[in-house]
């Protein structure tokens, strides 16, 4: 050819695009009837428009970690038998799996019978630690290679799940420490936030001021070369709302590097993501697949290092192989049948994820600022202020689940009125009420779907 597609066509502005829209809308208003108004505080357009633009989206760093194309698969793995738990992660990692992730539950498991026959050259751990303490930690100076190897240690974030330190104040600063000056690595469990109902802007806010907890005390006892080392990974959990959790986990990046710049560390991070658990159902349990699967699309486009599904049955269930099966199938099929893994950096250029990001990156740097402004993240975790709002944006989702407003199929919209499930449950599905006494008031994890299940199953 000799002459450029589209020079023969003229270009068309935003303007023009929205006077066109608003004649075909035949007098209905255009910002009441177009206009989509989100808990976020984001009013999303119709359409996205170059013009609007101050300058083009950067192009993502083609060298980063967070490219597409890196993402692994992960299963979880709760190790109540050291022989067993290392049999079921051979076995995943022959089956697909490319991480796993261990859930230790006290101090005497040896790490080096957990990884037999697990090349560590390939193959990322986790472990998640339901205890904290330095000496366990000694065992990975065994490895002559342990950088695949991450302990995801959060005190903050235990103080905030469970209402108490591991120990005490004192006794936790001093084994994460510790831990922290061996690894050179901590974590953030910005799940939590999630699973408890707290908006996206929330969420990336209480991750960024969490974070900083952490780069505050650790930033003058680590040297410049030490802190260019560091390693801080982010547990995410994502929903439904598709484009805005791309967007999320684009904009969490955005706010880490700006962050860790300012302190020297590392301005790189890892997300370790998985599908929430706030949007599951009892009932028709098997439209959760179709949820943890555009979930787990989300967690791809935005750039996720580490995806482990959550199992459609993991609510009512207890861990079992064909729920794990599937989960894990479903991230194979998105990796090696639809080719989530052959583009970097997908989401560049999108205007309407570039708007989403930047917008969620400036209100969750000023919902960050006013945390440090009156006092920091443990100051208002300690005086409730998170749990206030936490459970302020939270009662207001449920009420839209409760009007209708936000659908889960089969829950709310379209019951299987024949659909029975107390022969089914194998887990307590619901709320688990402690009587322990707390320093602070926990985040609690709550479903939206949990009071209606509640009801129904007192019907059957």
């Amino acid at each position: 050819m000799s002459k450029p597609l589209f020079t023969e066509f003229p270009e068309i502005s935003s303007k023009q695009w929205k006077q066109l829209i608003q004649a075909d809308l035949k007098g209905d208003d255009y910002n009441e009837t177009l206009i989509w108004k989100t808990n976020e505080g984001i009013n999303v357009k119709p359409f996205y428009h170059a013009d609007e633009l101050e300058s083009l989206p950067n192009i993502s760093d083609s060298k980063s970690d967070s490219k597409a194309t890196q993402w692994s698969i992960c299963q979880t793995i709760f190790v109540a038998n050291v022989e067993k738990s290392n049999a079921k992660a051979v076995d995943a990692i022959e089956r697909g799996a490319q991480s796993i992730k261990f859930i230790v539950p006290n101090e005497d498991i040896q790490i080096k019978d957990l990884l037999v026959n697990i090349n560590l050259m390939v193959t990322h751990i986790y472990l998640e630690c339901q205890f904290l303490s330095a000496t366990f930690v000694k065992q990975f100076d065994l490895f002559p290679s342990k950088a695949n190897i991450h302990i995801q240690t959060d005190i903050i974030g235990n103080l905030a799940r469970t209402g108490n330190w591991f120990s005490s104040l004192k006794e936790d600063h001093s084994n994460f420490e510790a831990i922290v000056n061996s690894t050179l690595a901590f974590s953030i469990d910005a799940s939590l936030y999630q699973n408890a109902g707290a908006t996206i802007v929330q969420q990336l806010a209480y991750a960024l001021a969490q974070s900083n907890e952490y780069l505050n005390h650790f930033n003058n006892g680590i040297t410049s070369e030490a802190k260019q080392s560091f390693k801080v990974t982010f547990n995410v959990s994502v929903g439904t709302n598709y484009f805005f959790e791309i967007a999320k986990l684009r904009a969490l990046r955005i706010l880490w590097s700006t962050l860790a710049t300012e302190y020297g560390f590392n301005n790189e991070c890892s997300l370790f993501v998985t599908p929430t658990k706030r949007n599951k159902t009892l009932y028709d349990y098997n439209t959760n697949m179709l949820r943890t699967t555009t979930e787990c699309m989300s967690a791809v486009l935005g750039g996720a290092n580490t995806i482990c599904n959550l199992a459609y049955d993991a609510i009512y269930h207890k861990d079992n192989e064909f729920g794990e099966r599937i989960a894990r199938n479903q991230l194979l099929v998105l990796k090696h049948e639809s080719y989530f893994d052959k583009v970097d950096n997908p989401s560049d250029g999108a205007y309407y994820i570039e708007s989403l990001t930047s917008q969620l990156a400036e209100k969750a740097l000023s919902l960050f600022k006013d945390i440090e402004a009156n006092g920091g993240f443990l100051h208002q975790l300690k005086e409730g202020t998170i749990q206030k709002k936490i459970k302020e944006s939270a009662t207001k989702e449920q009420e839209q689940f409760n009007n209708g407003e936000a659908v889960l199929l089969g829950t709310n919209k379209h019951p299987n009125p024949n659909d029975k499930m107390k022969h089914e449950l194998e887990l307590y599905p619901f709320i688990k009420t402690n009587p322990v006494k707390t320093l602070i008031e926990p985040i609690i994890e709550k479903r939206l779907a949990e009071a209606m299940e509640q009801k129904r199953l007192e019907d059957e």
